[in-house]
């Protein structure tokens, strides 16, 4: 993967730089942009301008402050410009709900961060691998903002 930004949101700097880490050891060459809160992400993801590049995946975290993770997925999956974006929730949350409603929400992929440094770095691997190889930029959703798919 060596095209389009990676959005890493993600509060813990040592999180920041051990996920960083990972993608370069695996020659993931994306430009990595960090948001440190759900805020901060909202305001790249949706700038004053619609016109602006969306990233070419999210990682993002649950626990964040300001406006959590679920929170964040909740305004990407209301707008037609980042609905469809691939986002994957890279998180230290197992709780199950955590998990299906970042699903529900539109959310591609859950991953539970492991603790151990070597077993996150094999995780951001497989991460890599699987974008590299299967996803392809959609464009956006010209279906209204309202408009939700049946669960």
């Amino acid at each position: 993967m060596d095209e389009g930004v990676i959005l890493l949101v993600e509060d813990n700097p040592d999180d920041v730089l051990l996920t960083q880490r990972a993608l370069r050891q695996h020659r993931i060459g994306n430009q990595v942009i960090v948001a440190g809160d759900g805020e901060e992400a909202l305001e790249y993801l949706q700038p004053a301008s619609a016109e602006g590049p969306c990233p070419a995946l999210i990682l993002l975290d649950i626990n964040l402050p300001k406006v959590n993770g679920l929170q964040v997925l909740e305004v990407l999956s209301g707008s037609a410009r980042t609905r469809r974006l691939p986002v994957i929730v890279l998180t230290n949350s197992s709780h199950e709900r955590d998990m299906v409603e970042s699903l529900n929400l539109g959310a591609h992929s859950y991953i539970t961060k492991p603790v151990v440094v070597p077993d996150f770095r094999d995780a951001v691997h497989i991460l890599g691998l699987h974008w590299y190889l299967s996803a392809h930029p959609l464009p956006p959703d010209p279906r209204p903002a309202d408009h939700r798919v049946p669960a």
